[in-house]
């Protein structure tokens, strides 16, 4: 088992928030989950139906660099619409396609603990970092191995009480390379682009390959931006890490792969 070809393989996967927001697409998206072969476990965002939801409370909704800023009232707002909501529709739908999902969020089971995030250079509010390292994948693998499916929403716990925002990126790249030590990880970034483009409104325009380099470059040139930004930091991350494989893809690509695939 020490070798990386001896281990089974794992695939995380994680899915957007336009998707989620998108019945017909999720439903699609579900269907091929289901579909994907091998151990497998599923991340969700919910970001569009956040912010929605926080423009019919009269909630600000503050975003940078991709990151929302999460104060008191829009904590609880992102935890009833992601561990609550979100996290429970998909369940039930996989339940309802012969898919034995269990719907988690970081606090259950201390899965995954994760420190509030300083308040300098900004200040996020409660949102929370995790460390892979401190990662439950026993209990994960646990799941697993019973033939139960994980479903993570995006939200996590310090320790001490408190929920925390956490990007759903970044808890996918947490996972895998946690559970890196005990399966060979493929993590899959899905969502309603192609990929990687190199012109964010040209389908065509999909970025195949990368490495970290061409990753700097482009970002340096202002191609990749905003949301991107912590998906491609996450993903590099993933892969220097133990990680097998990285790709970003459209939704409906996650069975033949077509994507951008990341090197290192």
């Amino acid at each position: 088992m020490n070798q990386q070809s001896a281990k089974q393989i794992l695939s995380i996967v994680k899915i957007g928030g336009n998707i989620v927001d998108d019945d017909s697409a999720l439903d699609s998206f579900l269907a091929d989950f289901n579909r994907l072969a091998g151990k497998k476990l599923l991340v969700h965002g919910g970001g569009v139906m956040a912010s929605k939801m926080a423009k019919q409370l009269g909630i600000e909704s503050t975003m940078i660099n991709g990151r929302r800023i999460t104060d008191a009232e829009t904590l609880k707002l992102v935890t009833m619409v992601y561990a609550g909501w979100i996290n429970k529709s998909i369940v039930a739908s996989l339940q309802k396609i012969g898919c034995n999902a269990i719907g988690l969020s970081g606090a259950d089971a201390n899965v995954i603990p994760a420190k509030k995030r300083l308040p300098v250079p900004i200040d996020f509010g409660y949102v929370g970092d995790p460390n892979p390292s401190s990662i439950n994948s026993t209990f994960i693998a646990n799941l697993i191995e019973s033939e139960a499916i994980p479903v993570f929403c995006a939200i996590t716990h310090d320790g001490n009480g408190s929920l925390l925002n956490t990007n759903a990126d970044t808890i996918a790249y947490s996972l895998a390379t946690a559970l890196s030590s005990v399966y060979q990880t493929q993590l899959f970034y899905c969502f309603e682009k192609e990929g990687v483009l190199q012109d964010v409104n040209n389908p065509d325009s999909l970025i195949a390959t990368m490495n970290r380099a061409e990753y700097e470059a482009y970002k340096k040139a202002g191609i990749i931006a905003d949301g991107m930004i912590p998906k491609l930091d996450n993903s590099f991350n993933a892969i220097e890490q133990g990680v097998s494989e990285v790709r970003i893809l459209h939704a409906k690509n996650l069975l033949n792969g077509k994507g951008t695939v990341l090197i290192a």
